[in-house]
């Protein structure tokens, strides 16, 4: 295993840090909303999903 010295090894963290490319506000803005919505929507589908089941298992379980 080949050892690298440590002033090598913080050339290389800042050459990889260079190559990094930072999302704009306008990307983030629209994630975080996309993120949102989705989370909405998803909570949205388990409730009713919930309400379904919960509906029929009272049925079954109120009939007898």
């Amino acid at each position: 295993m080949a050892t690298t010295n440590p002033l090598q090894f913080i050339q290389q963290v800042r050459a990889e840090a260079a190559k990094i490319t930072w999302p704009t506000r306008r990307e983030v803005m629209l994630t975080t909303i996309m993120v949102f919505i989705m989370a909405a929507l998803t909570s949205a589908f388990f409730s009713i999903v919930d309400l379904i089941i919960r509906s029929g298992v009272t049925a079954v379980v109120g009939a007898g």
